[in-house]
This record gives structure tokens, C-alpha cells and sequence, in this order.
């Protein structure tokens, strides 16, 4: 068990004239420090005349504060929220008239953990992760910019999402043009109060101010702690104390000191404000809602109007070609013969290497036909799809892979080696990959754990720089259309690579969206408005990448059922825990803590803008490999994603009322939808 505790009852330098208990606390050993000579130190504030006891880290050389973690809110440190998330340790605060301490229990005895102060003044967490015999950081403070002591000034609020960073508080505006670079100023309040006609407005998911000038009372009741803020006319503010117990008042007097947002799992706090602010407040959201309904109804009319003269276009221009869709479409068999360009491979060296196409090299199977496992001469291995005889919807993805596979070169998609064309055989040959599909480790119970954080993230990043190559750094912009688990590929060193180019098109220039008639693609990775629509483009291919995400994190599929009292699917998990701050309660527990918290949310952050219900919110891949690997980049909030509800009790597994004319086995491919 580790323990903050006093250190000797001695308080901190310069605090020496202060009355009361002991307003302040120093670190002892329990938190091990680097060889050199830290340039912070730890500060444990007391109740007294300083309201709510709340931990800071003070610089050693000027005594300015440099973090501040917050108070105990009766389940978490409140600068803290990540610890509700912490289900291997056991949290405690106690505090009395003099002393206070904050304790944690490891309950897994498996489970090692320390936490280091840097002479920067980083307070850093570490887990001991047996598997991969390393110590994993889970937690860090400060651990953005908005953590760094009164960051946006008095009565300013500090929000990572936003490109500013520093706003005002509502009710109040910057005290001078300066504060909208660098918020030092902080903010003054628009209209200044009269106390009796003020009233409060609640702000929600945020690290609650500096108690320094606050009281507390832990035994008097929520709805007390609000008549008795209204009525005393210099309480500028008001939350809960224990949000465990649902009691408790904590009353602010003056400005507010260090506030910041977060995602999820913040508190809530009523700020005073005049009436009038409300009021322009009101009137200022009637003005963007009456803004937004205009807005909506020209974009109709525009988009019906649209469509209308579009379909007559349609209908005037018809297709000749064998394989129809959008001229924009590069598809035709002039395209196929031209793309034959690959090494062939002769009938016999293909029986020979697969043992003539043994049930027991038998390593997969798709709509195309069966995929067995060869051996060269050359000892080299080989996997080889084996189109089948009476198999149309092979034909048609055999003729698209040739015309794609060999245009495409990228260490994160699979390589073709070649091709047999002899009588009725048609086979393409592939580089053998030893560890086969990503859902046989992601899947299975027992070869999960294998996938620790690191490896999964890899994988993650690995898909997306080939996405980013297909939309934009091939030299045609390519849509895969079937982008789904079973068609990631793993190598010996667990690098992904994207396989299955049969239901792929290619565009040509600027173009980027085509419409079709026959639907092809997974159930539960397909986007709404391929589904419902037959449009696809760059961002079909994000939504189904969203998916991935979210099912590589979780370890779960996404047809299955995660809630069954609602029938939510992995995609509804996902946002439904998101909205209520519990994100991380969607990574698979396999992977035993062996992941960064900053990472694993910005995974699930970013898993949600890409299956987002709207195309248009969606981001590019590009933008997703920015978004991923660098954690300076600004992320927007998500929105709705699509097929997020349920509106039948049906299992999830039944296939929509549809017009399947085939498909394949375990993970359903669709190739023509009709809609209801």
C-alpha cells in the first residue's frame, strides 16, 4: 500500500507564519525520486481557512505553484478522473483537524507498481508488465498544457479541444486582448452582480477550481449547499464535495483559479451569474438554432433539387459497359487485360507446392473460392487463392485484384508474387503470412493476451498508413470496399497487411465518390450511406477503418450484443460509454494494463470520428495518422455514429431482409442489398 502522508508535521518553507493545522504536507519516500535534486516538491494543502484539502506540486526556486491535482471528491483525486478507471487498486483519502493522507492497495498481488517524480516536476505512474518484462507508464501529471497552474488566467477555463485552448468562463470575457494568446490576463465579468436577481448556470466535465479561497461542508446537503451559496452574495460558485455520497457543499468566494475540461468524468459547477448574462445567453442560442433550421431547409431543397436532376442525367445516360457504375469507375476488361501483368506461375508448379490442392493446406475460403498454403523449390512459402469454377462472384473479384494487386506496393499491404491463367484455373499467388488473419488472434480467448497494447497499436497505425497509401499515394485512388478483420493479414514480426483487392475500385484524378446498384461489403463494417444509398468513397473505407479500431482495442466483435437490455452493437458500446466517461471501460482486459492511457483514449477517440453518421464529419486517413501518432494534435468532439440503435429485438447475426445473391461463410460478404 502506498501512502502521502505528513512528513515529519513540517510544513512548507515560507508557510511558516501561517495559523491553524498544518496547512501543507511534503512528499515522503513512498514516491521515489530521481538522483537529482527535484526542481518541485509536493504540497498537501489542509483544511483551515483554505477549504478543501487538495494536493499541488510547488517549484522549489520561486515557490510558485506548477500543477495542482485537485481535491477528493469521494471516489477519485479530482484532477485525476483516469483513477475511477483503475479496477486493480482501491483508492482512500483521510483527513482530520490534523493530518491528512490519500492511499492506494494494489488488489492483484501479481500487480507491481511505483511512481517516480522527474526533476521536471512530472509525477509519473508505471505498472511491472510480466508479459513484455517492462515497466508501462499508465499516468503522468501534468499531462497537457491545460495542467500547468492557472494556465488561463482568473476566472478562464481551459479547454485541449479547442484551438485557442484558453476561453472565459460563461458570464465572463477577457480582461485584455492579450488573454487571446496567451490567457495570462484571465477574464472580468460581462455584467456585474446584484445578488438577489442572479442565478447559477451548471458547467459540466470540469477539474473544479482552486479551493484556496473556498469552504467546505462534507455534511450538508446538495440542494442546502445551493440556497446557501444564493444567499450569501459573495459566493461566486458551488459543487458537490462527496460525489460518492451525494452530499457535501464546496462554496467559492472571488476568482476562479485553474479550471480546465475534460472529455469525460469531470464534475459539475454552478457559476453565479447575472441574469441578464443568461438572458443574452438564451437569446444568442434561439438565434443559432433559428440559423441552423434555415440553414437545414435550403440544404434540402438544394440537395433534393440535386438529386432530381440527377437522376434525369442517369436516366439519359446509360451504360454500355460490362461492369456499369460511375464513368468515374477505372473498371473495364480493357483495364483487366492490361493489368495481367504479373510473373505466371504454371499449373503444375501450383499442384506440386500445394500438394494438389489438399484439404489439408486448406487455409481459408471466400466468396472467390478456396486459399491453400504452398511450398516452392525454394523452400519458399506461399499462399495461393484458387478461384472457383461456378464461381461468379469470383470471377469479378479475381478480374479486379489482378487489375489492382499489381499496381500496388506498400510494406503494410499484402504482396502478390504472381499468377496462374491455364484452362479453367485462375489463381493469384501470395506471399505467405505465417500468423494468418488478425480476427484469429483478436478473437480467441487464449491468443488475445498476446496482442498487448503496443502490438495492437502497431497494427492500428500499420492499417492506416496503407489506407492513407491506397486514398492517396498510389497512383490511383483506390477504395477497398471490404476492409474488415479477416482481411487483415499478420507476417511473422505481427505486421499488418491489407489483403482481398476483389470488390476494390479505382478512381481516377479528383475523383472520389461513385454510386452503384449492388451493394458489396461486410455486414457491420459497411457505412450508412453505402448501405442505404450505394455511395461510396474514401470515407466508406474510414468508417469501416473506425470499426477496426474499435474492435481491436476491445477485443470484441462489432455484430455482437454488449448490452442486451438495448441490443447495442460494438458501435453503440463504445458511444454509449463515451458519453457517460467511461471509455476505457472498453479495452479488452487481456491485455493486462499493458496500455497508455492518453493512447488507448485517443484510439477510442479517434475509432468514434471515424464512424461517425455523416461522411462529411468523418476525417481523412491522412488526418488519422496525424491524430494517432502525435498526441499535440487537437481531436473534435464526435458526433452521432451510424447504426448506433436497434429498433428490433432480432439477433444480431440474422441478415437485414435483403437480396443476397451469395455470400461467404463465418464473416457474411454482401453483395447485393435491397433495402426495405
Amino acid at each position: 500500500m502506498a501512502e502521502l502522508r505528513p512528513s515529519n508535521g513540517h510544513d512548507p518553507p515560507g508557510d511558516e507564519d501561517r495559523q491553524g493545522p498544518s496547512d501543507g504536507i511534503q512528499l515522503e519516500h513512498d514516491i521515489m525520486e530521481e538522483p537529482q535534486r527535484p526542481v518541485v516538491r509536493g504540497l498537501l494543502v489542509l483544511p483551515g481557512h483554505h477549504g478543501s484539502s487538495q494536493f499541488m506540486m510547488r517549484n522549489r526556486s520561486n515557490s510558485m505553484l506548477a500543477y495542482r491535482i485537485g481535491p477528493w471528491n469521494g471516489l477519485r483525486l479530482n484532477g485525476v478522473p483516469e483513477m475511477q478507471i483503475y479496477n486493480i487498486f482501491l483508492f482512500q483519502f483521510f483527513q482530520n483537524q490534523t493530518e491528512a493522507y490519500y492511499t492506494y492497495l494494489v488488489l492483484r498481488p501479481d500487480f507491481i507498481t511505483r511512481m517516480i517524480l522527474l526533476p521536471s516536476g512530472v509525477l509519473k505512474w508505471y505498472v511491472w508488465v510480466e508479459k513484455q518484462q517492462l515497466w508501462n507508464h499508465i499516468w503522468e501529471m501534468p499531462k497537457d498544457q491545460c495542467d500547468n497552474y492557472g494556465k488561463c488566467g482568473p476566472n478562464g477555463v481551459c479547454n485541449t479541444s479547442d484551438i485557442n485552448m484558453c476561453n472565459c468562463l460563461s458570464g465572463f470575457k477577457p480582461k485584455s486582448p492579450q488573454y487571446l494568446r496567451d490567457g495570462s490576463d484571465g477574464c472580468v465579468r460581462k455584467t456585474e452582480l446584484d445578488c438577489e436577481g442572479d442565478t447559477f448556470v451548471a458547467m459540466s466535465d470540469v477539474k473544479v477550481p482552486d479551493t484556496s479561497n473556498s469552504t467546505v461542508d462534507e455534511e450538508m446537503n446538495f440542494d442546502a449547499c445551493g440556497e446557501a451559496c444564493a444567499k450569501d452574495c459573495s459566493c461566486t460558485a458551488y459543487a458537490m464535495a462527496n460525489i460518492n455520497s451525494g452530499k457535501g457543499c464546496l462554496m467559492w468566494f472571488g476568482d476562479l483559479l485553474d479550471t480546465r475540461t475534460y472529455a469525460n468524468r469531470g464534475q459539475v459547477i454552478y457559476l453565479r451569474l447575472a441574469a441578464s448574462d443568461i438572458s443574452q445567453n438564451d437569446e444568442h442560442g434561439h438565434k443559432k438554432k433559428l440559423i441552423g433550421i434555415v440553414a437545414a431547409i435550403v440544404f434540402s431543397s438544394m440537395l433534393l433539387l440535386g438529386s432530381s436532376f440527377w437522376f434525369m442525367w442517369k436516366r439519359k445516360k446509360s451504360k454500355k459497359t460490362r461492369w456499369g457504375g460511375n464513368k468515374n469507375v477505372y473498371y473495364s476488361d480493357r483495364s483487366y487485360k492490361e493489368g495481367m501483368d504479373l510473373p505466371l506461375f504454371d499449373l503444375d508448379t501450383v499442384k506440386m507446392a500445394t500438394d494438389n490442392f489438399s484439404d489439408v493446406n486448406k487455409i481459408g475460403e471466400g466468396g472467390f473460392g478456396p486459399v491453400y498454403k504452398g511450398n516452392l523449390k525454394e523452400d519458399q512459402e506461399i499462399a495461393v487463392k484458387r478461384l472457383s469454377r461456378n464461381s461468379a462472384q469470383g470471377l469479378d473479384e479475381f478480374k479486379s485484384e489482378v487489375v489492382l494487386i499489381a499496381k500496388l506496393q506498400h510494406r503494410n499491404l499484402v504482396r502478390v508474387l504472381g499468377c496462374c491463367v491455364e484452362g479453367d484455373e485462375l489463381m493469384l499467388i501470395y506471399e505467405y503470412m505465417p500468423n494468418k488473419s488478425l480476427d484469429t488472434y483478436l478473437f480467441d480467448v487464449t491468443r488475445s493476451s498476446s496482442l498487448v497494447w503496443r502490438t495492437r497499436h502497431d497494427i492500428v497505425m500499420g492499417i492506416a498508413r496503407g489506407l492513407v497509401y491506397l486514398h492517396q499515394d498510389s497512383r490511383f485512388r483506390i477504395i477497398h470496399r471490404d476492409l474488415k478483420v479477416s482481411n487483415i493479414l499478420l507476417d511473422k514480426e505481427m505486421n499488418p497487411k491489407i489483403s482481398d483487392f476483389g470488390l476494390a475500385r479505382i478512381f481516377r484524378g479528383d475523383h472520389g465518390e461513385a454510386n452503384t446498384r449492388r451493394v458489396v461489403g461486410t455486414y457491420g463494417y459497411m457505412s450508412p450511406e453505402y448501405v442505404m444509398d450505394g455511395v461510396f468513397s474514401v470515407k466508406s473505407d474510414v468508417f469501416s477503418f473506425g470499426v477496426l479500431v474499435l474492435e481491436i482495442v476491445s477485443g470484441k466483435k462489432n455484430r455482437g450484443v454488449y448490452q442486451s437490455e438495448i441490443h447495442l452493437n460494438l458501435i453503440a458500446h463504445a458511444w454509449h460509454l463515451w458519453k457517460e466517461g467511461n471509455a476505457l471501460e472498453l479495452l479488452d482486459t487481456s491485455m493486462d494494463y499493458s496500455w497508455s492511457i492518453s493512447k488507448a483514449i485517443r484510439c477510442i477517440h479517434v475509432g468514434l470520428l471515424c464512424v461517425q453518421e455523416r461522411a462529411e464529419y468523418r476525417p481523412t486517413m491522412p488526418y488519422v495518422v496525424m491524430m494517432l501518432s502525435s498526441e499535440t494534435v487537437t481531436l473534435p468532439q464526435p458526433r452521432q455514429p451510424g447504426f448506433y440503435t436497434r429498433t428490433n429485438n432480432l439477433p444480431l447475426d440474422q441478415p437485414i431482409e435483403q437480396n443476397q445473391e451469395s455470400c461467404t461463410i463465418n464473416e457474411v460478404t454482401l453483395t447485393t442489398i435491397q433495402a426495405r
